[in-house]
């Protein structure tokens, strides 16, 4: 541990990863976009609050009614989950501890591997890396634009920066290659006590078969070779595949575990001060979900998180998330999981559900509810 790790009140020099300049992804697999521009890394010095576990109290009354009456307007297979990470108390839908797909939601753990190899001193943000034709995935990967020859050479930061900010996939799959596969992430996991939160094969797998499909690496990973190998499918073979992962996701989470973790990393419980920071600050960088939680904060907000989403299937809908730590201008934090596993319903209605669970949070904070 770094000097900067072992002083919990201290004022950080810190190495920021900041925002990839240019619009990004709709968080939508399968959409397009340009490969964005990548800010260097530069140095910043930032306060971080002491981790101090709160006391358990008990969780306002109207804030639980108006989550109560959210949920029941919704209809889906979906949990909420809203820990309070400095006052102590949680708000919880029924769903909340039932395993819902993740989808991008888990680059959150590969991300997290990656700060703790940092820790540990096995890992660099600037260690070089190269992406090559091979770890191309599918759906938006803008990277790929930029692999050309002997393939695309980077930094393991730029990556990390690509992954959370973009929600690029093949950034995040090399990523996860180099932090050492499913099995380090899952370690990880583990060994952190991060609860109920499984993390899948890495994306080509987990998709094709969620589709219905084997993956090849030749016909799939370039242009939009999946998506017209997945038409080619039955509706029958296609809904089969997709209840079967809706069953049983491989990358399936409780929200209340993922917003425990969320309020576990904003306490620095998890990493050292500087790569609790990094994290942090990388998440809050994000471009994608423009109109889920980030769209109901007032103003002097801020937010780090990070959306997920699954294929559809006609007006079916396998994966539909926000997950993130929003601050109040006074500094009170509330770790955020609102994940929707399977629904019918729009996808203007899916976006309401998440933005009304923010919007009562920041109700609450503010003294309105």
């Amino acid at each position: 541990m770094t000097a900067c790790g072992r002083s919990a009140r201290s004022i950080l020099t810190v190495v920021a990863c900041l925002a990839l300049a240019g619009c990004g992804s709709t968080s939508r697999p399968g959409t397009g976009g340009h490969a964005p521009a990548v800010t260097p890394p530069v140095e910043v010095s930032i306060p971080l609050p002491a981790a101090a576990p709160p006391a358990r109290k008990v969780a306002p009354a109207q804030l639980t009614a108006t989550i109560e009456q959210i949920a029941r307007g919704f209809e889906g297979k979906f949990g909420i989950a809203i820990r309070a990470v400095d006052e102590g108390w949680t708000v919880t839908s029924p769903g909340a501890r039932q395993r819902l797909p993740q989808q991008s939601v888990s680059k959150l753990w590969v991300a997290m591997t990656l700060m703790d190899l940092r820790d540990q001193g096995k890992a660099r943000l600037d260690d070089p890396i190269v992406v090559r034709e091979q770890d191309l995935t599918l759906f938006h990967q803008p990277i790929a634009m930029l692999v050309k020859g002997d393939g695309y050479h980077t930094t393991v930061g730029e990556l990390l920066t690509r992954a959370l900010t973009h929600s690029d996939n093949t950034a995040n799959d090399r990523l996860l290659t180099y932090v050492g596969g499913p099995g380090a992430v899952r370690g990880m996991i583990e060994r952190k006590q991060l609860g109920d939160i499984r993390f899948g094969p890495g994306e080509r797998l987990l998709q094709s078969k969620t589709a219905g499909l084997t993956w090849d690496q030749a016909t799939m990973a370039k242009g939009n070779g999946f998506e017209l190998a997945r038409s080619r499918l039955s509706p029958e073979v296609r809904s089969a595949a997709l209840d079967a992962y809706v069953a049983d996701p491989p990358d399936g989470a409780a929200p209340l575990a993922i917003a425990d973790a969320l309020a576990r990393l904003a306490r620095g419980e998890l990493f050292t001060e500087t790569s609790t920071r990094i994290l942090l600050d990388t998440m809050g960088a994000s471009v994608t979900g423009r109109a889920r939680l980030r769209a109901a904060l007032p103003g002097g907000w801020t937010i780090a998180h990070k959306t997920g989403t699954g294929q559809d299937l006609g007006g079916r809908n396998a994966g539909f998330n926000d997950v993130g730590l929003l601050t109040a201008p006074d500094g009170r934090r509330y770790a955020i999981a609102v994940m929707i596993g399977d629904s019918r319903r729009p996808i203007r209605e899916r976006q309401q559900l998440i933005q009304s669970v923010a919007a009562a949070v920041a109700g609450y904070a503010g003294g309105g509810a």
